[in-house]
C-alpha cells in the first residue's frame, strides 16, 4: 500500500485545462476569471457578494481591517484552530482573548462565550471570530443573537466548511458563508481544502458597504473610477485613498477555483460517505468518533477522532505508511501567545481535547481499499492495547 496521507488534492484533467486556458489569455493576474470566480462562490454559498483574495490568512485580515478593528480593542475565538484565526487579531494591533470549546462539536462553546463576555463588561471586546472546525458548521443563529446582545460583530471563519449549513429555528437550511448572521465569512483554497487553488481565498458578505471595502483594500487601497477620485489628470491617472494590500488572487488560480466548484457537491458527498464508513467502523469500540447535530450537516474537511493513546497510535500508522495529523495544538499555548500571558490550564477543555484528538485521511479520491487498510491497522492496535 502506497502512502496515504491525511488530505490530498485532486486535480482533473478539466482542471489542467481550464488553466491552460487561462494561461494562453490575455491575463495572468487579475481578469475575468477572478470576477467569473466571485460570482458563482456567491451563488454556491448563497451570499449577495464575495472578494477573491490571495489565501485564507489574507482574507481574515481584510475582514479585521474592514471592521475597523485597533488597538486596545478585543476579538474573542476558540483556542483549537490554525493560528491564523487569532493573528488576524494581532495584526491590528488588538488583543485575542480565547473561550474553551464544546466537548462534543470541538466548536465555540457558545456557554463558555456568554460566561466570558458577562464576566469582562468592562473589556472593550468588539468582535468574535466563528471557526467551523473541521466542516461542522457553528449555529451561527445562535451566535448573532449573543453577538447583538452585547453589540458585537462576527467574522465567520469557514475555511473548513463549504458547503456545510445548519438548520435554524425555522426549520431552514443556513449555509456558511451565506452572510445571513455573520457580517463577514473567510474560505480557504488551499490544496487539501474541499476547492484547491494551490494558495487562495474568499470572503462573502452581504454587506455593500464592506465589500467595497474589502475591494480597495484588497489592492493597495487604489481607485481608478473617476466618480471616486478627488482628482483626475487623466485616462493614466489613480489615487491611493487607504493604505492598503497587494493581496489579489490571479486569474490562473480563479480558472482553476471555477472548474474545482463545479465538482465541489460531488466532493462533498465523496467525504460524508468516507466519514460514515468511519462512523461504523469504530461504533463501539474505544474510539471516540465525532458527534454531529441533527440540525447540523457536516463538511467533513477533517474526520477527528480521540484517543488516549494518540502518540502510540499516530506513530504506528505512521510505521504502516499512513500520515495522519493533528488539528489543531491550542493556539494559546504556542510561545507567542504563551509570551503574552496565556498559559497551560486556561482552556481545559480544548487542552484535553488535544491530548487525544487525531485526523485521519479525509479526501474525496480515497479508496475503498485505502479507507479499508487504515481502519484495520487501527482496528487492530486499539485490539492489542
Amino acid at each position: 500500500m502506497g502512502p496515504i496521507p491525511y488530505g490530498k488534492q485532486h486535480i482533473t484533467q478539466e482542471d489542467i485545462n481550464a488553466v491552460v486556458e487561462a494561461l494562453k489569455s490575455d491575463f495572468l493576474t487579475q481578469g475575468p476569471a477572478v470576477v467569473q470566480f466571485e460570482k458563482l462562490f456567491a451563488d454556491y454559498v448563497g451570499a449577495k457578494y464575495a472578494v477573491a483574495v490571495a489565501n485564507g490568512t489574507a482574507a481574515l485580515h481584510l475582514s479585521t481591517l474592514v471592521l475597523n478593528l485597533k488597538p486596545g480593542e478585543t476579538v474573542i475565538t476558540t483556542p483549537i484552530t490554525f493560528a491564523a484565526s487569532a493573528n488576524c487579531v494581532r495584526y491590528c494591533g488588538a488583543d485575542v482573548a480565547f473561550a474553551d470549546i464544546d466537548p462534543e462539536t470541538y466548536l465555540l462553546d457558545i456557554n463558555a462565550l456568554r460566561k466570558k463576555l458577562n464576566a469582562n463588561k468592562e473589556q472593550n471586546i468588539k468582535g468574535l471570530v466563528i471557526v467551523d472546525f473541521a466542516g461542522y458548521p457553528a449555529n451561527m443563529e445562535e451566535f448573532r443573537k449573543l453577538a447583538d446582545k452585547f453589540g458585537l460583530w462576527i467574522i465567520e471563519d469557514a475555511c473548513h466548511s463549504p458547503g456545510g449549513y445548519f438548520t435554524d429555528s425555522n426549520n431552514k437550511k443556513q449555509f456558511c458563508g451565506n452572510g445571513n448572521f455573520a457580517d463577514l465569512t473567510v474560505f480557504s483554497f488551499h490544496p487539501v481544502k474541499h476547492i484547491a487553488t494551490a494558495e487562495g481565498g474568499m470572503v462573502t458578505t452581504n454587506s455593500k458597504e464592506l465589500y467595497e471595502k474589502l475591494l480597495l483594500l484588497r489592492t493597495h487601497g487604489i481607485i481608478k473610477d473617476p466618480e471616486k477620485m478627488r482628482e483626475n489628470h487623466g485616462g493614466w491617472y489613480y489615487e491611493m485613498q487607504e493604505l492598503g494590500y497587494n493581496y489579489r488572487l490571479t486569474d490562473i488560480q480563479s480558472s482553476l477555483g471555477v472548474s474545482q466548484l463545479k465538482r465541489a457537491d460531488e466532493g462533498l458527498q465523496k467525504r460524508k460517505k468516507i466519514a460514515d464508513t468511519y462512523d461504523k467502523a469504530f461504533a463501539g469500540s474505544t474510539i471516540k468518533i465525532p458527534s454531529v447535530a441533527a440540525n447540523a450537516s457536516h463538511a467533513y474537511h477533517l474526520y477527528v477522532i480521540q484517543t488516549s493513546k494518540r502518540l502510540e497510535l499516530y506513530n504506528h500508522l505512521k510505521s504502516k505508511n499512513i500520515f495522519c495529523q493533528v488539528h489543531y495544538i491550542p493556539v494559546h499555548l504556542q510561545p507567542y501567545y504563551r509570551d503574552l500571558g496565556f498559559k497551560k490550564g486556561d482552556f481545559p477543555v480544548s487542552e484535553s481535547y488535544y491530548d487525544k484528538c487525531l485526523s485521519l485521511p479525509m479526501y474525496p479520491t480515497l479508496t475503498e481499499n485505502e479507507q479499508a487498510y487504515v481502519i484495520n491497522q487501527i482496528l487492530s492496535f486499539i485490539k492489542d492495547i
